[in-house]
């Protein structure tokens, strides 16, 4: 699965698999992929828990399906990418705040393996220049992010960025942090197709452990997959 094979302004759902280990994260992603869900995504956590190892696990299970690699690339841009490619992945995310040349060695990876890249706006100081910025690098969507510790910290929320970026920037665009059930279906319709069900909605807000037991948790992302897809702008 290389990027040049998805259409990336058609109303879509990704999961965050933001737990430590594949023991957990391997069953939420079942879960997902029976209730509908389109791509998934090796969180943070989970790279930092188990590494290539997550990634190459979940390619295996699912060959057919996307993955994302949040590895917050902040150095070494070319090389992580390159990794994370060869494992199996079909996105990386690169932060916008990192020297200009690491997004551009991301985004030459990304060229060399058929890998996306994705460009995080999170703690930037201006994140409309940000947006700009990594879409001028050549990456394939932004990431409108209020992240978990700024949200904790002083309040916000990615709807409060969202229209300046989509206005800014003509590339795709995702909104992620701290959303409510009741706001993942107005993002296509706000500019942003790539839906992404992550810490707190799949996940406990503070223990990144499975909020709900299996057949509560299906039934929740069946109706976010379905309410996504149903939503203006969906096909």
């Amino acid at each position: 699965m290389t990027v040049q094979d998805l259409d990336l302004g058609r109303p879509t759902v990704q999961i965050s698999l933001d737990l430590p280990s594949l023991d957990e994260a391997l069953p939420l992603a079942e879960i997902a992929l029976e209730a509908g869900v389109d791509w998934l995504e090796v969180g943070t956590p989970l790279l930092l828990g188990e590494g290539l190892r997550a990634v190459a696990s979940l390619h295996a299970r699912h060959p057919d399906v996307p993955i994302v690699a949040d590895l917050k690339t902040m150095d070494g841009g070319y090389l992580e990418a390159e990794m994370m490619a060869k494992a199996g992945a079909t996105f990386v995310v690169v932060m916008a705040v990192s020297h200009p040349a690491t997004v551009s060695e991301v985004v030459r990876a990304g060229r060399s393996y058929g890998l996306g890249v994705m460009g995080d706006v999170l703690a930037a100081p201006d994140r409309i220049r940000a947006a700009e910025n990594l879409e001028a690098a050549g990456v394939d969507v932004v990431i409108a992010h209020v992240g978990f510790d700024e949200r904790h910290a002083v309040g916000g929320s990615p709807l409060d960025i969202l229209e300046g970026i989509v206005r800014a920037v003509t590339i795709p665009v995702q909104a992620v942090g701290g959303l409510q059930l009741d706001e993942l279906p107005l993002l296509p319709a706000l500019g942003a197709p790539l839906v992404v069900v992550g810490a707190p909605l799949a996940i406990d807000n503070h223990t990144f452990s499975p909020a709900a037991e299996p057949a509560a948790l299906r039934s929740v992302l069946e109706d976010i997959v379905r309410r996504v897809k149903r939503a203006p702008g969906a096909p």
